[in-house]
């Protein structure tokens, strides 16, 4: 994993891993393979990993209503610098990564210095990959300005998949009590120091 060996607690001696499939469905210690027409009894498929509608709560979910997890929205990170870090100058250095599930390429990052008001297309690094056979992150990097006398500076990204998928502003429409599937946008916050 990462160029070394796989350790026990990610599957050691063997992992399956399926391209573009969440990764609770990858199992990590297999025992025995079963062919089945029916979706597995286990616990992690059946009672785990499912999305629900935002009001449904604990009294009232039932996890039979909903499929299991296969595939993870389009997301971003914005990783460095790291939020609550102190900057400093006129523009600043931003690096983070996009994903999207079931191979959608990321064709764009917006990132934003103004929480979201306007946008500024990142630089994307990624392998040379179809439109639908992207297993990987895609890295991204940009450089924003800092606006003059902001004391905080709120920096947002939001990325764009192959399908045109995006991610959504807030989690207010799309949080769930398992907290699953949440793809809102990445806000971080700088302090500017003169």
């Amino acid at each position: 994993m990462n160029g070394e060996e796989l350790p026990r607690d990610h599957g050691y001696p063997v992992r399956a891993i399926v391209p573009g499939i969440v990764g609770a469905r990858n199992v990590k210690w297999l025992g025995r393979i079963t062919l089945s027409e029916e979706e597995s009894n286990s616990h992690w498929q059946k009672g785990d990993y499912k999305g629900f509608c935002p009001s449904v709560d604990w009294d009232t979910v039932d996890f039979d209503s909903a499929p299991a997890i296969e595939e993870l929205p389009v997301t971003s990170a914005v990783c460095s610098p790291p939020d609550g870090s102190k900057v400093r100058g006129e523009t600043l250095h931003v690096k983070g990564y996009a994903w999207s599930g079931g191979g959608r390429k990321i064709i764009r990052v917006d990132v934003s210095a103004d929480g979201g008001r306007m946008w500024k297309a990142a630089k994307l690094h990624s392998a040379d990959t179809s439109l639908t056979r992207a297993w990987a992150w895609t890295l991204w990097e940009i450089d924003v300005p800092v606006p003059e006398g902001v004391e905080k500076l709120e920096v947002v990204s939001k990325a764009v998949d192959s399908s045109y998928n995006t991610q959504p502003d807030t989690t207010e429409n799309i949080w769930n009590l398992r907290g699953v599937l949440n793809n809102a946008w990445h806000r971080v916050m700088y302090s500017v120091v003169r």
